[in-house]
């Protein structure tokens, strides 16, 4: 009994592994967490830890107590494991790359990693889709998508986000007859392969609607809906841009039946009835919320995001879901991303500025505001366990936002 009391007190005393943020957007792909952020008073929220990386928008992830991230540092992308809590190095595993940016950005990764069953997914800039052993790193497979489908270099290279679902791992391809592939996640080996769409920058988004289980891929010809476990084609839905010089980034927002998708370039916002065959329109808009890059977050019937090109000063607004209407703008906020955190809203500006606010369809009233990185913070943060993970173009950083 003693040793047991003795075995509890130790226990006790450790501090708790973060609960995780294992993919793009969060545990339901969404960019939604229940986990609850609180106001932090003057000045900044705590600094758990903080440490030089190198290149890319790749956003980081935490699972099982280990913060990933994927970055590059001269001709190496990298995937890297901390300590979620204290930043303390684990294991690093790099590859080659010799991917060059045509318009002068950031030559690192651009697609978040994805981490499940004790793997971790990642898909580079050059179209090198990959999974690593979570526990130690070690390279389980890798395959050469760009070379393998014939793919052409698009504005920025791969941007895609892997999505595990089931037994497989699913990312835009973008190759003829290869729009959308999917992997098995234990080998790497082709299951199956959707639409010649184009890849675009989106990522696919796994939800149940109508009843019945889908992927829909936001590629750069539009939406299509998929069955998970064929890769058969349930619908599609043209949405893209007249301009050739033009991307459909954002992700599909779900809500029961109803599917949100928004981009920029004159495209604008569409919702959805994806219960019926093919789906109904709802209603489409322009004017109503054109995300650029940054997918928006949903809470009660209402959306908050970007409205407008981020080189032009988007604005932050919320809207109705089933309307469009707009409920209110914060006219040339800049750009930046949307977490939502139970009742909050975790704006994160490009600037370094993270605002905490409540979720309200009455107006935006920031509870708490703190510069936490030098700009240009453009990846999406993790949010897990109270911590808020974020990264710039040199650096990332764990703050505390609420206990655990």
């Amino acid at each position: 009994m003693r040793a047991f009391v003795c075995w509890a007190l130790m226990a006790y005393s450790l501090p708790a592994a973060p609960a995780d943020w294992p993919q793009f957007l969060g545990p339901a792909r969404n960019a939604t967490t229940p986990s609850a952020a609180a106001a932090w008073g003057k000045g900044a929220p705590k600094t758990l830890w903080k440490k030089n990386v190198g290149a890319g928008f790749a956003g980081p992830v935490v699972a099982g107590g280990k913060l990933i991230l994927f970055h590059r540092k001269g001709g190496e992308e990298i995937v890297e494991a901390f300590d979620a809590l204290t930043g303390r190095d684990l294991w690093r595993t790099p590859s080659a790359t010799t991917y060059r940016d045509d318009f002068g950005f950031d030559e690192g990764p651009r697609g978040t990693p994805a981490v499940a069953d004790g793997r971790v997914f990642t898909f580079g800039a050059e179209g090198v889709l990959q999974a690593l052993d979570l526990a130690s790193g070690r390279r389980l497979w890798a395959v050469e998508t760009h070379k393998e489908f014939g793919v052409k270099k698009e504005f920025f290279g791969a941007a895609c986000s892997p999505l595990v679902e089931g037994n497989v791992v699913i990312v835009h391809v973008g190759g003829q007859g290869a729009g959308v592939v999917a992997f098995d996640a234990a080998t790497g080996k082709p299951v199956w392969r959707a639409t010649s769409d184009e890849a675009g920058y989106s990522s696919p988004v796994a939800a149940t609607v109508g009843g019945a289980r889908r992927i829909l891929a936001f590629t750069r010809a539009g939406l299509t809906g998929l069955d998970p476990a064929t890769g058969n084609v349930l619908f599609r839905i043209p949405w893209r841009s007249r301009s050739h010089a033009s991307v459909n980034a954002a992700a599909p927002v779900v809500s029961g039946s109803l599917v949100f998708v928004s981009a920029s370039y004159g495209t604008g916002a569409l919702l959805l009835d994806a219960a019926k065959t093919p789906p109904g329109k709802l209603w489409s808009s322009d004017d109503a919320m054109s995300n650029h890059y940054a997918t928006s977050v949903l809470r009660d019937g209402y959306l908050y995001g970007y409205h407008g090109r981020q080189e032009q000063g988007p604005s932050l607004r919320c809207i109705e879901l089933k309307t469009g209407k707009v409920m209110w703008d914060e006219d040339q906020f800049r750009a930046g991303t949307v977490l939502l955190a139970g009742d909050k809203l975790l704006v994160m500006r490009e600037s370094g500025e993270l605002l905490l606010a409540p979720a309200a369809p009455g107006g935006f009233r920031p509870e708490a505001r703190a510069r936490l990185l030098d700009a240009t913070v453009r990846a999406y943060p993790a949010y897990a366990g109270g911590v808020l993970y974020v990264r710039n173009e040199r650096q990332l950083a764990a703050f505390r936002l609420a206990a655990e």
